[in-house]
């Protein structure tokens, strides 16, 4: 029997906090056992590999925004394409919750699709998700399940921030996009460094400017960054790593873009922000609808496949 969006979003509205406890806790153990080929997908450590192969659905920062998550969703048509097995894949850049009214639903939508859909779901982790150390402050998520969830508030709380380990720190698509919520972490020279930069937090900083950095324009190299985690980071830094790893963009989120968008560092950046309204004031949320089959040199390129509304 096939879920539609409407079903899926009225469980969302009405979920209670030991379903939501029970839906989390499915959903850890599910990408905790996620290793080696995935459907689409490969995975080391928390690296995904995915195959230049079918479309992406690439949505950026939500910050418990449900309606920008749902329209998404229609206009992507990502659960009709999944449920005919349609060569798709649904990446989340990280950053579910937190700030908008709607935190608890928004999880409950994206743990839902990566149940439903566990080969054809990508969950990356964003700055919002970090480990105890690199907490975004203000921090709104234990009051807003307090309120969402009454008693079972706390419990609920600590069962997401138990999935937040699990989540996935990058993505790679073979010879053309590196996918990070946060930045380029600069001394990175392998695969292993991004699959196991969570194990290495906080000796090495590799975790933390994957989380929290942004890219700058005005600097060469690294400077601190006015977050108080992560660094800027030049276009010097962007075109030695890229070519490191031997892609040509790095897709992230992170940043909030007046219009759903940003093209950094001559075309090697995109920044993708999907939600709207305050406490951003963007304009426009946007996200990213690619075959990823096709080659793009610069982001630039990427214009016509990315969907403002």
């Amino acid at each position: 029997m096939q879920t539609n969006l409407s079903q899926i979003t009225r469980e969302a509205s009405e979920i209670q906090g030991d379903e939501f406890i029970q839906l989390a806790e499915k959903a850890r153990q599910l990408i905790a056992s996620e290793k080696g080929e995935v459907g689409n997908f490969s995975v080391i450590g928390r690296l995904v590999k995915v195959k230049p192969l079918g479309e992406a659905v690439v949505i950026g920062d939500l910050h418990g925004d449900m309606e920008s998550m749902v329209r998404i969703l229609e206009e992507s048509n990502f659960l009709r394409r999944a449920n005919q097995k349609d060569g798709v894949t649904l990446v989340f850049l990280g950053d579910y919750g937190d700030r908008g009214a709607y935190s608890a639903e928004v999880y409950y939508i994206v743990l839902k699709l990566k149940l439903l859909f566990p080969h054809k779901v990508v969950l990356m982790r964003g700055n919002h998700e970090g480990p105890e150390d690199l907490l975004a402050y203000p921090h709104d998520l234990p009051t807003q399940f307090r309120v969402r969830f009454g008693e079972k508030g706390v419990a609920a709380y600590l069962k997401i921030r138990e999935l937040f380990e699990h989540l996935y720190s990058a993505v790679i698509v073979e010879e053309r996009y590196l996918m990070i919520h946060g930045g380029l972490p600069a001394q990175a020279h392998t695969i292993e460094d991004l699959a196991y930069a969570h194990i290495r937090h906080p000796k090495q900083g590799f975790l933390e400017e994957m989380l929290w950095s942004d890219p700058n324009e005005m600097i060469r190299g690294l400077y601190a960054s006015p977050r108080g985690a992560g660094k800027l980071f030049g276009e010097d830094i962007t075109e030695r790593v890229l070519k490191n790893f031997n892609v040509k963009i790095l897709v992230r989120g992170h940043e909030p873009c007046e219009n759903g968008f940003k093209i950094n560092h001559r075309g090697r950046v995109l920044t993708l922000f999907s939600r709207k309204g305050p406490p951003y004031f963007n304009n426009c949320g946007a996200y990213l609808n690619v075959e990823l089959s096709e080659r793009f040199e610069n982001a630039e390129q990427l214009v016509p496949h990315i969907h403002k509304f």
